[in-house]
């Protein structure tokens, strides 16, 4: 399983709460098992991927998700779904 920044996903979390004007939740963090579930049920979650271009480079992309740089995040926040859950790297 590849590494990647537990900040990055927790600061990923609250800057969408910010950007969609409502309250933050807590970040929930999932383990393989819960994670192979979601991507049983395509329709109902969405993968966001807020790293860098230089991260994914350097660490490489993951399957479905789809990439919006945290650096980007607010200007695109119209291509993000808010009807599904989103599971966010």
């Amino acid at each position: 399983m590849r590494a990647y920044c537990w900040a990055c996903v927790l600061a990923s979390v609250l800057a969408f709460g910010i950007a969609c004007g409502q309250p933050a939740k807590a970040a929930k963090e999932i383990d393989y098992d819960q994670l192979a579930k979601l991507l049983e049920q395509p329709g109902k979650v969405f993968f966001l991927d807020v790293r860098e271009p230089y991260e994914i480079s350097h660490l490489g992309s993951v399957k479905g998700y789809v990439n919006i740089p945290m650096s980007q995040l607010a200007a695109r926040m119209s291509e993000i779904p808010k009807d599904k859950l989103i599971v966010t790297l």
